[in-house]
């Protein structure tokens, strides 16, 4: 067994959110106003990783179904609703996405979350052989496990100190006591899951759920080119009545409000990526379907409080640092029995 590996990152924008889970792929964009900032941080012994997140403005979130691994995501904190496919979810719950599965998530404001990735071959070592949890086929379905209230707050509390206490520049850990750690983050996780409540889920309308998923799957497919509502419609056969009821169920927003942030977030993208020596704002705005150029500033800095200007060129996505703890100096000391409530933390945005 591998020691501690440690990545954190101060993050500046939405994309960087783009790593939410050590080695996959999300598709992220902020839907709500405010400038973005966020913490996130990966922990890996060996293969496996958890990843710990903070952010502080509203988000969507879309991974594909070709990630190939099984994740457990626990929202940690919440400043308003999440709702992950249709399942509201509060602090402690725990989120199981199979691998091969589309997932979509929506954070109305800021948040903070843990996520462990898996290989579904591992479960058995993981979990253990010996109940149901070590068994694949039992996580081949998305499901989403409530967590009982007191429960539930313990879990938070464990995994933010167990998170933030190896996250710590100065920490020592061996390889034993690197897989000690590895099975008490699992530990809370399963705990959660063992000791959870009915689901208690409040299904959206099927249609209006279908009807906004096909229309997200269009916009996506057009890839940077601005998107008309009036193309949304004649592709979904339904009025812009029908398509803006639909919108505000599932996202809480209406059709022209996404297009708007979906093309805004776009441009942020571009901007970054940029060389101001060979195009210019104006030029980017108007490939995004934005030609007054006073008025794409306003609702930029609406969205995103900063200007245009204060975005072109910006290098980074976010400022990181890759870590891999020291070992300890004697491998056979005896790892921690839990971590001591007077150790620093690391702020992960305790919502």
């Amino acid at each position: 067994m591998d020691g501690l590996t440690v990545i954190t990152s101060r993050v500046d924008g939405f994309e960087g959110f783009r790593d939410a889970v050590h080695g996959s792929y999300v598709d992220v964009m902020q839907l709500q106003r405010g400038r973005f900032s966020g913490l996130l941080t990966h922990i890996g012994v060996g293969d496996f990783s958890l990843s710990v997140g903070s952010f502080s403005v509203g988000l969507r979130t879309q991974r594909t179904s070709s990630d190939p691994k099984l994740i457990l995501g626990m929202l940690l904190g919440a400043k308003s609703r999440v709702t992950h496919w249709s399942y509201d979810m509060d602090p402690g719950d725990v989120l199981v996405i199979p691998p091969g599965v589309d997932h979509d998530g929506r954070f109305h404001g800021a948040a903070s979350y843990a996520a462990v990735r898996i290989d579904l071959s591992d479960v058995a070592g993981v979990f253990g052989g010996g109940n149901w949890m070590g068994d694949p086929a039992n996580w081949s379905r998305k499901n989403c496990y409530r967590a009982d209230p007191r429960i539930g707050a313990e879990a938070v509390a464990r995994l933010r100190e167990i998170a933030s206490r190896l996250a710590e520049p100065d920490t020592r850990v061996s390889p034993k006591a690197a897989d000690f750690w590895r099975r008490a983050i699992i530990d809370v996780i399963t705990a959660t899951i063992l000791h959870s409540q009915p689901p208690g889920t409040v299904e959206p309308i099927p249609s209006a759920t279908r009807l906004t998923r096909t229309a997200e799957h269009y916009i996506e497919a057009a890839g940077a080119r601005p998107v008309h509502i009036s193309e949304i419609c004649a592709e979904c056969g339904v009025s812009r009545r029908s398509l803006h009821r639909a919108f505000n169920e599932v996202l809480g927003i209406g059709p022209v409000t996404f297009l708007q942030r979906k093309r805004l977030c776009d441009i942020h993208s571009a901007l970054r990526d940029s060389d101001p020596a060979t195009t210019t704002i104006s030029e980017i705005a108007l490939q995004h379907g934005f030609f007054n150029l006073g008025r794409f500033s306003g609702y930029y800095r609406a969205l995103f409080d900063e200007y245009p200007s204060e975005t072109f060129g910006k290098p980074c996505h976010g400022r990181g640092r890759q870590r891999p703890t020291k070992p300890a100096a004697t491998s056979n000391v005896a790892p921690p029995a839990s971590p001591s409530a007077s150790w620093p933390r690391t702020d992960y945005a305790r919502c």
